[in-house]
């Protein structure tokens, strides 16, 4: 039999999509072998695991009618609604659940803050089908932790807390909880980011994860394959309330100082340095000297506190913590706050370039950090200089206008064009400028003075006080 081209070309193709499918299934394989099998971790940790549900007792409004009453509207509802005043008040319940893990023998459960806050009644049931009512051992609200305990003499599974430091982006993790109040969930994904910050508090340090969270997994753990718990699972990322790949856990290094604290007292003290930061952007970096965007910029220094009395200044950044890299701004706030009260700790800055080394005393964070300082003087407005602004000096009608308490001294912005060098910085009326280029400003008189010296070019660094703290704003002044 003759073979004719074409038959000889569909023999070749036949040959290699039989090799192509036979790679594809090799390949197949091999990836599924490489994929992590959970099942005998599973059956170890879901014992660690708790439902919790929570109850929270109210009173409904006094003489409140059922939505659809045979009187509504109608004459008679205002006929029937001074008999109903009389009525006693229904009572009424909100439940709530989550989820949490057991990690001590004598019965104490992690979970979050907000899962058990304002609750009347927390119900914790074991994957035993065992049911305890806990009492709230502490709490706290700004990373929202709780530590709960239940009454039990029977022998716990207990969770082991690992090293959330030393995990890597791209580790396999597995959390397990109760979403929508389905007991026992598991899944598994990855952290997908660390370090990340959602805007819900000044200690965000939160680790990303795309292992499906739901409401319902509040407060349970979220676990590496070795079975150790990494976090503390807190918050989804949602459009519509459920997964949508984005979940955030509390890294449980920080849970580990908090629970030492809940368990010995109830309540967390927090380190205090005693100054305000803010973000280094390129363009403070460039205003203060630096050669890149990293750190803390501090721009404002409490008076009397820890900082100030280590010789911390405005305009220092700090690029070190207690032997720990300050890379960005929102990772020193964590740092101080879990320092133990009274401890000594070498804090590096960075000061018109150079290094410096200081010894920092922490203190423990107080409820009232504001000072007394005295009103300066009133001083009629400035006339428009070349920032492009008007100021005034803080007098009492300044001080009621900008909200600004006692411990601020400067001069108040009264007018910005905002196509001036100002208005593109963002400056903006109402701020306080505190000082130019570290030079003092209190008056009118002072804020022209400095600008006279400073000319009418180059780099300028305003501290700036306004409604909701101190920053720093960078202005390039042109010809």
């Amino acid at each position: 039999m003759k073979i004719t081209r074409s038959t000889r070309l569909g023999g070749h193709w036949s040959w290699w999509l039989g090799l192509t499918m036979l790679w594809l299934y090799s390949s197949s394989v091999a990836f599924a072998r490489s994929l992590p099998d959970l099942t005998g971790l599973v059956e170890e940790l879901k014992p660690v695991v708790v439902n919790i549900q929570t109850t929270k007792k109210g009173r409904a409004e006094h003489g409140t009618m059922p939505r659809n009453h045979p009187f509504k509207n109608n004459p008679f509802e205002e006929f029937f609604q001074p008999f109903l005043d009389r009525l006693p008040q229904a009572e009424k319940q909100t439940r709530n659940l989550g989820s949490g893990v057991i990690i001590d023998a004598d019965g104490f459960i992690l979970t979050n803050h907000h899962v058990i806050d304002g609750a009347d009644e927390i119900k914790v049931r074991l994957t035993d089908e065992r049911e305890f009512i806990a009492k709230v051992i502490g709490s706290d609200s700004k990373t929202d932790l709780a530590l709960i305990q239940i009454p039990v003499k029977q022998k716990l599974n207990i969770a082991r807390l690992g090293d959330s430091d030393a995990l890597k982006v791209g580790a396999w993790v597995v959390a397990i909880g109760n979403p929508f109040g389905l007991e026992a969930t598991v899944t598994a994904g990855i952290i997908s980011a660390k370090g990340r910050s959602i805007g819900n508090g000044p200690y965000e340090d939160f680790l990303q994860t795309d292992a499906a969270i739901n409401p319902g997994n509040s407060g349970g753990p979220l676990f590496d394959l070795d079975g150790h718990v990494i976090g503390i699972n807190t918050a989804i990322f949602s459009r519509s309330g459920g997964y949508m790949g984005i979940g955030f856990a509390i890294p449980v290094n920080m849970a580990k100082g908090i629970v030492a604290q809940l368990k010995s007292s109830g309540q967390v003290k927090r380190g205090w340095l005693g100054i305000g930061i803010q973000l280094v952007t390129p363009e403070l970096a460039t205003a203060l000297g630096l050669d890149a965007a990293k750190g803390a910029l501090i721009s404002q220094v409490h008076k009397n506190g820890p900082a100030a009395d280590a010789g911390i200044k405005p305009g220092d950044v700090i690029i070190q913590f207690n032997g720990q890299e300050i890379h960005k701004m929102r990772g020193l706030p964590a740092l101080v706050a879990m320092t133990p009260v009274g401890s000594k700790v070498p804090v590096v800055i960075l000061r018109d370039g150079k290094e410096r080394t200081l010894q920092v005393r922490i203190d423990e964070m107080p409820r009232d950090e504001a000072s007394q300082a005295s009103t300066p003087t009133a001083e009629t407005a400035s006339k428009t200089d070349p920032l492009g602004i008007k100021v005034a000096s803080l007098n009492e009608e300044q001080r009621r206008k900008t909200r600004m308490g006692d411990d601020i001294r400067g001069v108040a912005v009264v007018q910005v064009d905002p196509d001036s060098p100002a208005g593109r910085s963002g400056l903006k009326n109402g701020d306080v400028i505190m000082d130019i280029n570290r030079n003092p400003v209190e008056n009118v008189r002072d804020y022209e003075q400095v600008m006279d010296k400073l000319g009418t070019t180059g780099n300028l660094l305003l501290r700036v006080a306004r409604e909701r703290g101190v920053l720093f704003i960078a202005i390039n002044l042109e010809k």
